[in-house]
């Protein structure tokens, strides 16, 4: 078939990635073959595809595609996290456009219209990850709500329970005043934001005088349970066994001693509001305070305040801080930097709260989790984050595993009359145990607990749910599938879903779920900040696509993502992907434009041996980057192959005179050389690769003859003097071209070369290349330097350029003294290096090698261009 003059990537996208799913090949059940198991992280079925989800899903996907190709049953499973307070956050949106309030329907109907939503436009971002070209077996998508994977929260909800692993109390939790449910300590982000420092004058009782208390928070005054001041302040010592009066609400409380306080802080007295302030509720158990909980769960001031009633807290600051200065109970008010915690989920800022909630006990779990890191059967990619890991680890908190939300798995607790509750699959599981209690009970006298369970308590299981481990332990999936072999994340939820993820496996299953985590970077904008919808400088993923195609997209992303470093976007590294995609379409046109004679003889069997040399060493390369998940570096050593060795290199070296033939065994090499190419470039660029592969060029394909499972290529041998002679035969065509460049001669025109006799190498061996690409008209061996002629060193090797027309004398000085001024330079930082003792004691020895061979060069090319320049002397 003929090939267009151009590649049309929207064309060739839709047609393969059809033709791969008509065909099963995403699809995996379980063989004799070895598995290679991904799970992906599920997006939130809120979420739309953005750059993060472009990073992570690309990485994935060349894991997966190149590990079908090297023969293994890949299975790349897909699905969508329920994400609590994000989607209950998105109905509640919904209804109130339609008139309605949550607050007025039953949590049945609540539930009927989040399912409307989520069949609506919960699968949006899986059917964007197709765009991008992602191989998961779709068959397998899940959903942390699907009936199975519900049912694995409740068991394991159930069980732990039963351990005493889960327990009820009170505690101070972080709550999010706008989607009115606690959240964990790692879904609370810490940011430095600017605020003022209020100084609050509290009277003294029996006196005229008053104490100054420092505090950000001036709407929480109402609550206050006492003053604190240092036992050891002396400024105080007075104030022992008084009392004060909170400003505006005139209600008395005690001044309390304690070493908490630092003495250099603020006003180094502090005021105590228990119910506010984690620290705060610490000092009131330990001195017995009274809790006054002044707030609503929407951050609104209840009537315990006394004052206010109904304002929201932010907006009760500011009208305290008047009604303070109005009465004369301000002094002054200052600018203050301080970090506050914002939810992650609604950015709104957190409040503490003592909450009656569900927690898990972590401690005990923790510790397997830990060790399967430390000992090497687990590896973060890259291993700095272990430190990390282990620091977490080793300072777990309980979990506080309850939500007030509706969207999610309800708790199976269930609440008698009497207030006790028993655990339970089911009611009528749970009526059985309430008997025990009272035999009268009837299902109607019980109550089951409205809160839901922590999205993360159901992702956490995501490896072994996703293969229904715990309906049935032993199926074939999971004993075929599991453990996973990669895991691909981001570095911020390494704690709260990675480890946790280990916790649960060891828990349930025993084992590890995954051997290698591979934890990508943040990607950022050129200015370093995080991109972000909010900060409106991340493109639209698809917008990407649609003009640069997947597959510069996706080379684009990977050209700078060195695992755990983030990443510096720039739309360029797109168009960079681009060039290359174009390159090597236009690579291919060549080739197939070729007219082949099977009569000629082969002239360019040196060109085959040194590619064929050439690809063999690049595959160790790219292989040894692979084992390390060196992923960018990889693709940059396969750009590196196709763009110069392949495309600037060999296709120059053996390409026929313009309308000239070209030999059958350079034509069949070329052939079997860009196959080989398709193979290692398909998991980058499956598009293109796919659409090169099913040409004529390559002969007749079989319905499944595809790039997409094609073989491979294994490590072969290379030469490596080979490859040393060609490096010093590019330079010297280098150096003709550059000297074309400098004397204005055109490539057209002819030149000839010299070349010093007892030279390095036999360039006469590589005759044929240097007069095809360097445009010789002959190559001779001489024995003395030429007058005359530029010159230049390759190596040890010195070469002479004669020029038929009269040499300007002093520009030939200039040239020559500026490059003797810029290698003198480089002489000397090599020198130091060499000179300095601690580099000489702590380098490899083959740095030290390759230093010293720089030091030789340099020292060789210096004595040429003197010799040159006392010969132009003369």
């Amino acid at each position: 078939m003929s090939i267009a003059k151009t590649y049309l990537p929207k064309e060739a996208e839709e047609k393969w990635y059809s033709y791969w799913l008509q065909n099963n090949f995403f699809r995996s059940v379980p063989d004799n073959r070895e598995p290679y198991t991904i799970v992906i992280p599920p997006p939130n079925v809120t979420g739309v595809l953005h750059m993060g989800h472009m990073l992570n899903n690309t990485i994935q996907d060349v894991l997966i595609r190149r590990a079908r190709m090297k023969g293994k049953n890949a299975c790349w499973v897909p699905g969508t996290d329920h994400a609590s307070i994000a989607t209950e956050a998105k109905v509640v949106a919904m209804l109130k456009e339609r008139g309605i309030s949550k607050k007025d329907l039953t949590r049945p109907e609540f539930l009927n219209y989040a399912w409307e939503w989520k069949e609506k436009y919960g699968g949006i971002i899986l059917e964007q990850l197709k765009k991008l070209g992602a191989s998961c077996d779709w068959e397998r998508t899940k959903f942390t709500m699907d009936d199975n994977l519900s049912e694995a929260v409740i068991d394991t909800f159930i069980h732990l329970h039963k351990k005493g692993l889960i327990y009820r109390g009170i505690r101070m939790v972080n709550w999010d005043p706008q989607g009115k449910t606690a959240v964990s300590d790692e879904e609370v982000i810490r940011k430095e934001v600017n605020q003022k420092l209020f100084y609050i004058k509290y009277s003294i009782a029996s006196t005229s005088e008053f104490l100054i208390i420092a505090t950000t928070r001036p709407e929480t005054i109402m609550a206050d349970a006492a003053i604190c001041v240092n036992p050891n302040d002396e400024r105080y010592t007075h104030l022992h066994g008084k009392t004060v009066f909170i400003p505006l609400i005139n209600r008395e409380i005690p001044v309390i001693l304690d070493e908490y306080v630092e003495m250099d802080f603020g006003t180094g007295c502090l005021k105590v509001t228990p119910a506010h302030d984690l620290n705060d509720y610490e000092l009131g158990q330990k001195h017995n305070l009274q809790v006054i909980d002044i707030l609503n769960d929407d951050g609104t001031l209840n009537a315990k305040a006394e004052i206010l009633v109904g304002e929201d807290r932010f907006t009760a600051r500011k009208k305290i801080a008047a009604m303070l200065e109005e009465a004369g109970q301000l002094e002054k008010v200052e600018e203050y930097k301080s970090q506050v915690g914002f939810s992650e989920r609604t950015n709104a800022v957190i409040e503490p709260k003592l909450s009656m909630q569900w927690f898990c006990k972590m401690e005990d779990m923790a510790k397997p989790a830990l060790d399967y890191v430390l000992n090497g059967e687990i590896k973060l990619i890259p291993e700095k984050f272990t430190n990390t890991y282990r620091h977490w680890m080793e300072n777990v908190k309980d979990w506080c595993i309850s939500r007030q939300l509706w969207w999610g798995q309800q708790i199976p607790a269930y609440y008698l009359p009497n207030g006790q509750y028993v655990i339970a699959k089911t009611i009528e599981e749970a009526l059985e145990h309430a008997k025990a209690t009272d035999p009268n009970l009837t299902l109607a006298d019980l109550t089951q607990e409205e809160d839901v369970v922590d999205t993360w308590f159901s992702s956490w299981l995501w490896p072994i749910s996703v293969f229904d481990g715990f309906k049935d332990p032993n199926n074939a999936d999971i004993n075929y599938y599991y453990p996973t072999n990669d895991l691909v994340t981001a570095p911020e939820i390494l704690f709260f879903w990675v480890a946790r993820m280990i916790m649960a496996s060891h828990e349930f299953r025993g084992q590890l779920p995954f051997r290698n985590v591979y934890l990508t970077g943040i990607v950022r904008d050129k200015l370093g900040r995080k991109m972000s919808k909010s900060l409106g400088n991340s493109p639209d993923p698809l917008d990407l696509i649609e003009k640069y195609g997947a597959d510069g997209v996706r080379v684009g992303m990977l050209l700078s993502s060195p695992a755990g470093n983030d990443l510096m976007f720039d739309e360029s590294y797109c168009e960079q992907g681009r060039n290359f995609y174009n390159k090597l379409w236009n690579a291919f046109r060549l080739v197939k434009g070729w007219e082949v004679d099977t009569t000629l003889p082969n002239p360019n069997q040196v060109a085959i041996n040194w590619f064929d040399s050439r690809f063999n060493q690049a595959m160790v390369e790219i292989e040894d980057n692979f084992a390390q998940y060196r992923l960018s570096e990889a693709l940059m050593a396969t750009y590196k192959l196709v763009w110069d060795d392949f495309c600037a290199w060999y296709l120059e070296m053996i390409k026929p005179t313009y309308q000239h033939p070209i030999d059958i065994d350079t034509y069949n090499s070329t052939i079997k050389f860009f196959e080989n190419i398709l193979k290692i470039l398909h998991p980058f660029m499956p598009f293109i690769t796919e659409e090169l592969w099913h040409d004529e060029l390559f002969g007749e394909r079989e319905t499944l003859d595809c790039c997409i499972v094609a073989q491979l290529p294994t490590n072969g041998e290379f030469n490596t003097q080979l490859l040393a002679d060609v490096e010093s035969v590019k330079q010297v065509i280098t150096q003709v071209r550059n000297i074309r460049n400098t004397k204005q001669i055109s490539p057209k025109e002819s030149l000839s070369l010299s070349v010093k006799a007892n030279s390095g190498i036999n360039h006469l061996s590589y005759k044929a290349i240097l007069t095809k690409l360097a445009n010789l008209n002959e190559l001779l061996v001489v024995n003395d330097k030429l007058n005359g002629a530029s010159h230049f060193l390759v190596l040890t090797d010195e070469f002479y350029v004669p020029l038929n027309e009269d040499i300007d004398i002093d520009a030939e000085k200039e040239r020559l003294e500026k490059e003797r001024g810029y290698l003198q330079g480089f002489l000397k930082s090599v020198n130091s290096k060499l000179n300095n003792e601690r580099f000489m004691a702590n380098a490899k020895p083959e740095v030290i090698d390759a230093e010293q061979k720089k030091k030789a060069d340099a020292e060789a090319k210096i004595r040429i261009i003197e010799e040159a320049l006392a010969g132009l002397a003369n």
